[in-house]
């Protein structure tokens, strides 16, 4: 299994397992509550790394939060276990520091809360993303 399979199974495992601890929600709500969540992400991810645009990462990381987060609070919730997850694997690998993780974890607070995304936009993106 790859590393990246590997850890989206990890991931997902983690966002199922903490949405049914933390909400009274059927199983059936709670993994389709996961499915669109993680969707939702990855959406932002895969369109960011489409793009190649430079300066764009904070965008992608606030929208994908905000996506997620209109979910409600399960999609909230699992939008900040998937963005912390991902800043512990990606600050262990990346050698980007502490401070860029800093200002990822900024914006996708800032998604999640309701933020309007568009704050991040780098110029001239693409109308598409």
């Amino acid at each position: 299994m790859s590393a990246i399979k590997h850890a989206d199974l990890v991931l997902a495992s983690s966002v199922i397992h903490g949405l049914a601890n933390n909400f009274s929600a059927s199983w059936k709500t709670v993994i389709l509550i996961s499915r669109e969540c993680a969707g939702d992400m990855y959406r932002a991810y895969s369109d960011m790394r489409e793009a190649n645009w430079k300066d764009s990462d904070k965008y992608f990381h606030a929208r994908g939060n905000y996506d997620a987060a209109k979910r409600g609070p399960g999609g909230a919730w699992a939008a900040e276990v998937i963005s912390n997850a991902r800043e512990n694997w990606q600050g262990s690998v990346s050698g980007r520091g502490a401070e860029d993780t800093l200002a990822d974890q900024e914006a996708n607070e800032w998604g999640r809360s309701g933020g309007d995304p568009n704050r991040y936009r780098p110029r001239d993106l693409p109308e598409k993303y």
